[in-house]
């Protein structure tokens, strides 16, 4: 159903008219005619595993199929949890009912945990819905959301130093930051990945990292450091001042262990430049404790992991009225990228910035990005937000099916 014929019968529909459907079904031969506006009903949920990523597909009795991207930390249960927990909150309603679907199966799943593999495979299922109606509706999700107006985001090259359980030396951390500086990007992000189980790290050749890398790319290249929750707040801080001093960084990410809101804001009051954080949030409740406790300046919420569009959205209303801006934590160059894209094309506040890591071929991603017919624009250190109806990747069903 194309867009025109969409807003035609929709504008006519309290008069009792109805909305055509004749794309064929995914699961059956039939074709169903004159459905009533507001009368689609969701007929399946599935989970699919491949070798990088979750994807979650929910079908409909009109034939048109949205899909989502779910946390992939937990790939290997998310479909047995979408088939065992949240399906009977899904499978007979509205897809355009979506804010009661989300608090439902949030809800009912909560003993599941407010971390991890509940709000994770949520994420998935809020995603799909969004490229459902989208694709019911003939727009693209952003325009559902409400646009804000951008066609474009810029993105910043974001890579980690642990490759294989191999810690790369200053030198190779360098040449990878070079060659997203030479493919056109115009920021970069080097993840130090010390973590909370070596804090403080000793001997610690940060430093020197860091400094081989702003070599690499220049002075006029914007670069973010994460010490991925690797230090404590007093560590943390003369580190942080030592690399803004010494090599002009332009924001530091996780400073410390991740549930430290108060050590989090010793860090923020203390720092020259901004500090990020809200990879390891789940929910609004815990974005709120980042904000008002934590006190954080910009926030890095993340759509597979943080309950999808849904509550991504309200994370972004409560920090716009705190000041607070919006980045996206985003490590796959999948569904995930398109979702943050439209949720960052639909917002006030986002910072402009999205993580984007490249489509990580030559890291184990090719057969997940083989399953789709199309792939982002990329130019001049931006990616074209997706203008096809949903959320703009289109899915070889035949190529999913050979992945799992």
């Amino acid at each position: 159903m194309n867009r025109k014929s969409f807003l035609k019968y929709s504008a006519l529909g309290t008069a009792g008219l109805s909305i055509p459907f004749t794309t064929r079904a995914n699961t059956s031969n039939t074709v169903k005619q004159n459905a009533p506006v507001g009368a689609v009903k969701i007929t399946d949920v599935k989970g699919y595993e491949l070798k990088k990523a979750h994807f979650v597909k929910i079908e409909t009795d009109a034939g048109v199929s949205g899909w989502g991207e779910s946390d992939g930390a937990n790939r290997k249960y998310s479909t047995q949890y979408l088939e065992k927990g949240l399906k009977k909150s899904i499978v007979g309603k509205d897809p355009f009912d979506s804010e009661g679907i989300w608090h439902e199966c949030y809800l009912k799943g909560l003993e599941a945990g407010v971390g991890g593999i509940h709000p994770g495979t949520l994420a998935g299922v809020d995603n799909a819905l969004w490229d459902l109606k989208g694709k019911l509706s003939g727009l693209p999700v952003h325009k559902l959301l409400g646009g804000n107006g951008l066609d474009k985001i810029r993105v910043y090259g974001s890579y980690g130093r642990n490759q294989n359980g191999r810690y790369e030396t200053p030198a190779e951390m360098a040449k990878r930051a070079a060659n997203f500086v030479n493919k056109g990007y115009k920021a970069v992000k080097a993840r130090m990945q010390i973590r909370q189980q070596n804090v403080n790290p000793y001997p610690d050749d940060i430093f020197e990292c860091v400094k081989e890398i702003r070599a690499a790319i220049g002075d006029d290249i914007k670069f973010f450091v994460d010490f991925n929750n690797g230090y404590t707040p007093a560590e943390a801080v003369v580190m942080g001042k030592r690399l803004y001093e010494h090599f002009n960084i332009a924001a530091l990410e996780e400073p410390v262990f991740q549930q430290d809101y108060t050590g989090l804001r010793q860090v923020v009051d203390a720092m020259d430049i901004p500090v990020m954080a809200g990879e390891h949030e789940y929910n609004k409740w815990m974005m709120k404790d980042l904000i008002t406790i934590g006190n954080v300046d910009i926030i890095n919420a993340d759509v597979i992991k943080c309950g999808g569009i849904t509550d991504c959205r309200k994370t972004a209303a409560m920090a716009h009225a705190f000041g607070k801006q919006i980045m996206v934590h985003n490590a796959k160059p999948t569904l995930a990228t398109a979702a943050s894209l439209h949720l960052l094309a639909s917002i006030p506040n986002g910072a402009r910035f999205q993580e984007y890591a490249g489509d990580r071929r030559d890291q184990g991603y090719g057969s997940v990005l083989d399953v789709f017919d199309n792939y982002f624009e990329f130019e001049d250190g931006f990616l074209k937000v997706p203008e096809v109806p949903g959320l703009g990747l289109v899915i070889n069903e035949k190529a999913v099916e050979k992945a799992k």
